[in-house]
Formats: structure tokens, C-alpha cells, sequence
């Protein structure tokens, strides 16, 4: 069989560009996203009080639950069991993520009966690495830690940073940490760095103007009212933060702290845009 070729004259070729090039164009502006379309994703930070909740019930779902309501993208989690007596040896981290259908790091701070306690980070972005860095101690006790995860979000490195610092009297432990944590955090030059966590001290105190000299405190631009998050059944003070580092490429939003039984904190929830 022989097929027949139709062959275009230099003015048919000239016809068929006018024709064919300018469909073409239009068709590739359609399919590319705008330059300066705005993308956005959510944080949230919670201490989950390892899943028990103001009915002191052990109960992950609800946990999860508020995760996927508030449609948060990345997750700080602190006082994460894993293996431990209290939690009847659950993988609380693993079933955080099944639940949540997101990707967890967890990060051991302190070994607690018979298993590991700490934070946890959830996200639905890919993770690139992550390491955990170990505070120094002034005083016996718990250990705590500072875990680091660089994230690929939408194509742009993004360093977050999830802690729990010291509860006692006295600040020096936690006026410590927070040298630790701005030593980190400069390791990290050029990158956006979000912070969060439970810091156990209020807006004002010493440990939160040290944060705030290379960090903006997200509340104080995004959020509306007092951002309480501590007792959850009668919030009466804000020791639970995101944080952003000074002059990065992103903005924080809009904040808010939304209402949950299952801990003894609240969350708080930060959305931000990438400029």
C-alpha cells in the first residue's frame, strides 16, 4: 500500500505557522500556573499531652481529627509516646501518620518507661533530612531536644524547627535553650526557618525577647485576641508559638487557636504565603 503525501508550498507553510503557533501559545498560557499566583500552606503546633485528653483518655483519633479539620500541613507535635507503659506500648507516631495520612519524624528526647519520649513532626511535604539536637542541661531532669527537618514545600527549602522547653521556676534553663535554638537557626543561612512549640514562658518574659531577636512572633502580626493556649478547658496564658525568622521569604497570614478536648494545650494553627 502506498500512501500519498500532501506537500505544502512556501505559502502554505507560511499560512500553516500563522495558524498553528499562535494555538500553540495561547494553549501553553493556559496550562502554566501564574507567576504571581499566591501559594500558601498551614502550621499547626500542638502538645498532645501523649494523647490524653481533659478526660484523660488516651484517644489518637480525635488528635487526628482536629489535624485534618484545620487542614494543617505541617505539624509540630510535643510529649509524643512511643513505646512507653502509660500509652500501653503504642507507636503514637505511627499511628498519627496512618491516621492522618501525612509523613511523621519523631525525635527521642528521654527514655520513659520502657520507651521513648519527644517530638514529632507530621507533614505532607517531602523531607529532605532532619537531625536532633540535644540541649545542654543545666539541671537534672527530663532532656529535651530540638528537632530540625528541612522540607521541600512546593519546590522551596523550608528548615522547621520543633521544641519543648523547661517548665520550672526560673528562666536560666530556658533563656539557655533559646541561645541553642538561635545558634541552630543560624546554621541555616538563607533559608526560611519556622519555629514552634511549647516554651513555657509568656509573651514578654526574657526567653520570648531573645527568640523574638531573630525571630518574629507570628501571633503578634497574624492572630486575633490573646492566642491562649494553656489550660485548654480555661486558657489563661500563651506559652505555645510559631515563630518565623526574621527577614525570610514568607509571611504569616492569618493565625488562630482553635477549640479541642484532646489535650490539656490548644493548638495554634498559622497559615503563610510564600512572596
Amino acid at each position: 500500500m502506498i500512501t500519498r503525501h500532501r506537500f505544502l508550498s512556501g505559502a502554505g507553510w507560511i499560512r500553516l505557522l500563522f495558524t498553528v503557533l499562535p494555538a500553540l501559545g495561547l494553549a501553553a498560557c493556559a496550562r502554566a500556573p501564574r507567576a504571581d499566583a499566591p501559594q500558601t500552606f498551614r502550621v499547626m503546633t500542638y502538645n498532645i499531652h501523649h494523647g490524653a485528653g481533659l478526660d484523660e483518655r488516651i484517644d489518637f483519633a480525635r488528635i487526628a481529627d482536629l489535624i485534618r479539620r484545620e487542614q494543617a500541613d505541617i505539624v509540630a507535635l510535643q510529649e509524643v509516646d512511643k513505646g512507653v507503659q502509660r500509652t500501653a506500648r503504642r507507636d503514637c507516631p505511627a499511628e498519627l501518620a496512618a491516621l492522618t495520612g501525612l509523613t511523621c519524624v519523631f525525635s527521642n528526647n528521654f527514655h520513659f518507661q520502657g520507651g521513648e519520649y519527644g517530638n514529632a513532626v507530621l507533614t505532607r511535604f517531602p523531607v529532605k533530612r532532619w537531625t536532633n539536637r540535644h540541649y545542654q542541661m543545666l539541671r537534672p531532669g527530663e532532656q529535651r531536644g530540638l528537632l530540625q527537618v528541612v522540607l521541600d514545600v512546593r519546590g522551596r527549602e523550608l528548615v522547621f524547627l520543633n521544641t519543648h522547653i523547661d517548665y520550672r521556676p526560673g528562666d536560666d534553663e530556658r533563656l539557655a535553650h533559646a541561645g541553642e535554638i538561635l545558634e541552630t537557626a543560624r546554621a541555616w543561612p538563607g533559608r526560611p526557618v519556622i519555629l514552634c512549640g511549647d516554651f513555657n514562658d509568656t509573651p514578654g518574659s526574657r526567653t520570648h525577647q531573645k527568640i523574638a531577636t531573630a525571630f518574629l512572633d507570628t501571633w503578634l502580626t497574624a492572630g486575633t485576641g490573646d492566642g491562649n493556649t494553656f489550660p485548654a478547658q480555661k486558657p489563661a496564658t500563651r506559652i505555645d508559638y510559631v515563630w518565623l525568622s526574621r527577614g525570610s521569604a514568607l509571611d504569616p497570614v492569618k493565625a488562630w487557636v482553635p477549640e479541642s478536648d484532646a489535650s490539656d494545650h490548644l493548638p495554634v494553627v498559622v497559615e503563610f504565603r510564600w512572596r
